[in-house]
């Protein structure tokens, strides 16, 4: 088994050891997830991100590509890392910079994929109240709504790793869908307040093909009417958790390619990002109204991105680096964080 297969299966057997204990496998019944609940797991994520970073820091050359030799560190540099350039013929030297590249890459692919994780939060959140599900299932929804993401993710990452390898081309297609979902999220004032579920294309399929209830049956997503087996609307509702997380996959990876083409940063960078969105979700329900300028934050930051995946050559001569970029994506994110608190939004006044 080669070095990065070793780690990529103990990675997964991380996630999922740590999301059994997260996600509710070892715990009874259903019930809300509290505020400290929430706080906690979410500083949990994050801690776990961060130590990972230091991981990578100290041994991510080693631990992801098995290199151990100068000509080992080329070969994955020139695969990888295209535009790198060593400037020692120490080789340990090298790996240190190495190093501290891909870590860098890492922190700012997590924090590009940590912010658009928000806007999915505001579209489940509406899929939760259109589709009328009670907040005691909310976790377990997101149990399994998680668990889809990482499959979901991971073959979509390690696609479109390929179809770059083999189509260099495809990274200007990507930024021009990255800056026109930049400029269409800025272009649009208002979100949407509600879902039209029967005309959703996942209720629409699964009517058709899939014999489904009405009604919901407690936290079951199979229940048994008449003698006979139907899918419950809880279920439908994970199908289109899972719609809509790969509908802003589309917009989330690319843009993490934008940073690295290692399809391996790419996927740990997503992966720490999606584990985080539970406890995330649990902990901005309540206020997710109050941050009225981050839908724009985020599109100017799928904007810029795309811009940098366009002109790369351009950004790479006046010697913008990631370090430049981390800079960049923190300085947007936290100018509209900050205008939302100064300028929150107006309580519209009822008409009596």
């Amino acid at each position: 088994m080669s070095q990065e297969l070793s780690f990529f299966s103990l990675f997964i057997l991380f996630v999922l050891t740590v999301l059994s204990f997260d996600l509710g496998i070892f715990s009874k019944g259903n019930k809300n997830v509290s505020f400290k609940n929430a706080l906690g797991w979410t500083f949990v994520w994050v801690s776990f991100a961060t130590a990972f970073y230091f991981l990578i820091r100290e041994y991510g050359g080693t631990l992801m590509h098995g290199i151990n030799s100068p000509e080992k560190l080329l070969e994955v540099a020139r695969k990888y890392q295209p535009d790198m350039q060593f400037k020692s013929l120490d080789y340990a030297a090298n790996m240190d910079f190495y190093n501290e590249r891909i870590s860098l890459d890492f922190l700012t692919g997590y924090l590009i994929e940590y912010s658009l994780s928000v806007d999915n939060l505001f579209v489940i959140l509406l899929i939760f109240t259109s589709f009328s599900v009670p907040e005691i299932y909310y976790k377990k929804v997101l149990f399994w709504g998680v668990l889809g993401a990482i499959v979901l993710r991971m073959i979509f990452i390690f696609f479109g790793a390929a179809l770059i390898s083999s189509f260099s081309w495809i990274l200007y297609v990507f930024g021009a869908f990255l800056v026109f979902s930049g400029v269409k999220i800025l272009w649009t004032k208002d979100m949407d307040e509600s879902i039209d579920v029967e005309k959703h294309p996942i209720v629409r399929f699964t009517s058709k093909y899939l014999p489904v209830w009405k009604d919901y049956d407690g936290a079951n997503f199979l229940t048994i009417q008449n003698g006979k087996k139907f899918f419950t609307p809880l279920f439908i509702v994970v199908l289109v958790i899972e719609f809509s997380d790969l509908i802003f996959a589309v917009d989330s990876v690319p843009a993490i390619f934008a940073i690295t083409k290692d399809p391996y940063i790419v996927f740990f960078s997503n992966i720490f990002a999606i584990m985080g969105l539970r406890s995330l979700f649990f902990l901005l329900s309540n206020v997710m109204h109050l941050f009225t300028y981050l839908q724009y934050g985020l599109g100017v930051l799928l904007a810029f991105i795309g811009f940098k995946m366009l002109f790369e050559h351009w950004f790479f001569e006046i010697g913008f680096t990631n370090i430049h970029s981390l800079m960049v994506i923190f300085g947007i994110l936290s100018v509209s964080i900050i205008l939302s608190l100064l300028f929150p939004p107006k309580e519209e006044k009822e008409v009596t």
